[in-house]
């Protein structure tokens, strides 16, 4: 369990040195093509390792650690479950992301719990991943929701 002074440091953390972000993967194996991916990620320099350590164990060891090439390390949630629990958690202390976390509530209302994502509910919810885009001043996506209506539009019969 997280105290609140915990809970208000971690947000900190992810508001500064942190990644909220949902993207559109390409998967040849999926029914419509794309998969929704949803991912926190915390980020330090490799030798302050420990401290990626601390956060995994403070939600419960999900997630992973990784040391990159660079002199940075990770520490990755992925899943939409464990990243909304994760942004529920932090979400009354969150400053400069809560623009993300209002999006993010937006999308992990529209997906099903239960049953197959359908091809109109996958469009809605890539337009609200498309501002991930803006919000992550991301350079390199190229998986939108235009190229999700392109593929809809070839794969259809």
């Amino acid at each position: 369990m997280l105290t609140k002074l915990e809970k208000a440091y971690i947000a900190g953390f992810l508001d500064g040195d942190g990644c909220i972000m949902f993207q559109l993967i390409r998967r040849k194996d999926y029914r419509y093509g794309y998969q929704i991916r949803a991912s926190v990620v915390f980020y330090q320099k490799t030798i302050h390792t420990g401290h990626l350590f601390w956060l995994q164990k403070k939600f419960n060891e999900v997630g992973y650690v990784r040391n990159r090439n660079d002199g940075m390390s990770e520490y990755t949630i992925v899943g939409i479950s464990n990243v909304m629990a994760v942004l529920k958690i932090l979400k009354p202390y969150v400053r400069l992301k809560k623009e993300h976390i209002n999006v993010a509530f937006k999308i992990a209302k529209l997906l099903p719990r239960y049953k197959r994502l359908d091809d109109v509910i996958l469009l809605q919810v890539s337009q609200l991943v498309d501002s991930f885009g803006s919000l992550n001043y991301s350079k390199r996506r190229r998986n939108t929701s235009k190229e999700l209506v392109a593929f809809l539009k070839r794969s259809s019969p």
